[in-house]
């Protein structure tokens, strides 16, 4: 089996931002904001002998997010990756952190920080495999089939669009849920209704309850069985609050896309308040930091289910990622129309009874058309 230490430094020769918007028809509704398109920033990284790799920065939010993690990676991260060699990407990851650490402070944009350098850590990744010619699941050590389910289904008429994955090859569902106590419960019924006690459902709140009115909701939907309960409170609550929530709530509670750092995982692990841990990749820590998460919760017999609302790029580094893990639990797939998401992985990500096989083609297995969604990309040039 070849092996990282086979690489050789990395000398990036180019770094290219692109910014994507597909418009949609039906917005896509969260408990605290709502998308009209699907923006999408790739990152893609040359080296100094040709290879490439391709990485994408999470920028769902706010309307006007993508544009300015494009400048971002342009202004801050381009830079440094460009002044020395790599021997390994968790060597520029580790850099790039520190290095941006005091930038995010001064910005308050931490976050945003944390976001560029996830995206350019999936590409470093892609790069040092594609080097080695190596399926990155494989040169991770996993094996290629994960499981999936269908995220998103929003509070109008969700059974609807629950049904359609369902004949996609879906067979476990997440509804978003925060709309109030009476359409949650409903539409949960509905989807129980349909599917019967044995398929998996789940719920997410997007931070959108107090911890009172969260340990109230749990009550009432636990009734339909819902694996998980995600992030019904503001993730920056204490971990001492959400060991109690855990322990009120009859539902088990997941979480972990909007925690950064492994310090903050190895915390939310301790507290034992979660069942669940969802870590994006494209949102913090890439590769680079969300192996080490997954090894963790692996370890301490918590379901790893990554997170991603994203575009094709970022899909399939997020299946990438869970293969490498192993283990139980699902990979996210939003349900909602997403040209960037489709023209990019396409029959890629398509599930076959509950399940997908990724490729044997090196790095993440992917190289996107960029003609094929030429029409939706938008200029974002930083001088």
């Amino acid at each position: 089996m070849i092996s990282l230490s086979e690489l050789g430094p990395i000398r990036v020769a180019k770094i290219d931002t692109l910014v994507y918007r597909a418009p949609i028809t039906d917005p896509v509704q969260t408990s605290f904001g709502i998308m009209h398109d699907r923006p999408a920033v790739l990152i893609r990284i040359e080296d100094d002998a040709g290879a490439v790799g391709w990485g994408e920065v999470w920028c769902n939010f706010p309307g006007v997010g993508a544009e300015h993690r494009a400048r971002v990676v342009d202004s801050c991260i381009a830079p440094i990756l460009q002044e020395r060699s790599w021997s390994h990407p968790t060597q520029a990851f580790e850099e790039l952190t520190r290095r941006l650490h005091v930038l995010g402070l001064q910005s308050g944009e931490p976050g945003t920080m944390a976001q560029a350098i996830a995206g350019t850590d999936i590409a470093m990744w892609d790069l040092a495999a594609k080097r080695l010619d190596q399926p990155l699941w494989k040169l991770l050590g996993g094996s290629r089939q994960i499981q999936v389910y269908a995220s998103g289904l929003s509070p109008t008429a969700p059974e609807q669009l629950a049904a359609q994955k369902r004949d996609e090859g879906y067979r476990a569902f997440k509804l978003k849920v925060g709309f109030g106590a009476e359409r949650d419960l409903a539409n949960l019924r509905a989807l129980r209704s349909m599917f019967g006690p044995d398929t998996a459902l789940m719920i997410d709140a997007n931070q959108g309850w107090d911890p009172d009115t969260a340990i109230e909701m749990s009550g009432l939907l636990a009734e339909c069985n819902p694996l998980w309960l995600e992030e019904p409170i503001q993730v920056d609550h204490t971990f001492a609050q959400w060991r109690k929530l855990a322990t009120a709530s009859k539902i088990p509670l997941a979480a972990g896309e909007n925690m950064r750092g492994e310090a903050e995982f190895t915390s939310a692990i301790a507290s034992g308040a979660f069942a669940v841990l969802q870590p994006d990749l494209g949102k913090w820590g890439g590769f680079s930091g969300c192996l080490a998460v997954g090894k963790q919760a692996l370890a301490s017999d918590h379901l790893f289910c990554p997170h991603w609302l994203g575009g094709g790029v970022g899909l399939v580094a997020s299946m990438q990622l869970k293969a490498a893990i192993g283990g139980a639990g699902f990979v996210e797939v939003d349900s909602n129309p997403n040209p960037l998401r489709d023209l990019f992985a396409g029959e890629l990500v398509r599930p076959v009874d509950g399940a997908v096989t990724l490729s044997e083609l090196p790095g993440l297995g992917i190289t996107p058309d960029l003609q094929a969604v030429s029409s939706f990309l938008v200029p974002h040039a930083y001088a």
